[in-house]
């Protein structure tokens, strides 16, 4: 059993976290264990949403990223809370609108990779220029709040477990479907392990990344809707860590960089571990340079321990 757990590239994220908790928790003398799991599973949660989407994104193959995700965020939470209006009546036509954003955004994206052939990796970055500055046009300096009922339910907690992760958990399992369960995620599979053979099995390839970087946008726009939500207003660089953060938690979370094999446990494992590393080492009061440091040396540690073992789900 414990072979054919190790086996699996998740597992690893998870280990590792439970590690850091139980250190964490040992320090504080067991006091804070039920606010730290709260607020773990709390602060994972957006990267949870942005790295389901980005993971989609990878599993195309080699060189398929969207570097658009901060400025989509910030968008879409800057357009939704401005239209909202702090009205409650309003929430429904916000959640509408942020993942309107998010389609339009996608569909630029894949355009600009498809029809103009520009590599991904600056086709998503271009576009991140373009909606950032939308977002600063839109909100020239203003932090809007966000209305009471929608600020209270992204803050609360249904028997104990924080909303937001609630949210993830049911975007999580929808994602899984979608990957396991249908065919649109065996194709995605067979692109990301070869384009070429996909082509010739008669997989539609373009319509399938097309629906992928329309998919991650949109998981990118709920994303910044729930976060400007959570923090009480949107802010201009409200989306700035979880750049790097959406693909962290996708690679440690045992995801093929090469594409062709994905892992949505793995998001989980992963978004915790690198929430409870940052909170730990804040306990342990090391200072900013050296916790950045400590924090790649251990990420780097993580992959190390999952790395050779073959690919599973």
């Amino acid at each position: 059993m414990l072979n054919s757990l190790s086996g699996r590239p998740w597992i690893w994220s998870f280990a590792a976290t439970v590690i850091v908790w139980v250190v964490t928790v040992l320090f504080t003398g067991g006091s804070s264990s039920l606010g730290l799991t709260q607020a773990a599973l709390t602060f994972a949660a957006f990267s949870i949403v942005v790295g389901i989407g980005q993971m989609f994104v990878i599993t195309l193959g080699p060189g398929n990223i969207d570097l658009s995700v901060p400025a989509t965020m910030t968008l879409s939470g800057t357009v939704a809370l401005k239209v909202m209006d702090v009205q409650d009546s309003m929430v429904l036509l916000g959640l509408i609108l942020a993942i309107a954003i998010g389609i339009a955004i996608g569909v630029a994206n894949f355009a600009l990779i498809k029809l103009l052939r520009i590599p991904p990796i600056i086709a998503t970055l271009s576009m991140s220029f373009i909606v950032q500055s939308s977002a600063i046009w839109t909100n020239r300096g203003l932090r809007i709040k966000p209305p009471e009922a929608l600020a209270d339910f992204s803050t609360s907690y249904t028997l104990g477990v924080p909303n937001v992760a609630i949210v993830a958990a049911a975007l999580s399992v929808i994602a899984w479907v979608l990957l396991e369960k249908t065919i649109y995620g065996r194709w995605i599979s067979a692109i990301g392990q070869s384009p070429f053979a996909a082509r010739m099995a008669g997989i539609p390839v373009d319509g399938t990344r097309f629906i992928t970087y329309v998919l991650c946008a949109v998981l990118a726009s709920l994303c910044g809707y729930l976060l400007a939500s959570f923090s009480g207003g949107a802010a201009l660089n409200m989306g700035a860590e979880y750049l790097l953060m959406s693909i962290a938690v996708v690679v440690i979370g045992g995801t093929a960089v090469a594409g062709g094999n994905s892992n949505v446990p793995g998001i989980w494992g992963a978004s915790l571990f690198m929430f409870l590393v940052v909170s730990m080492l804040n306990t342990y009061g090391f200072g900013a340079g050296v916790r950045l440091i400590l924090t790649g040396l251990i990420i780097i540690g993580v992959i190390l321990a999952a790395g050779g073992k073959p690919a599973a789900r």
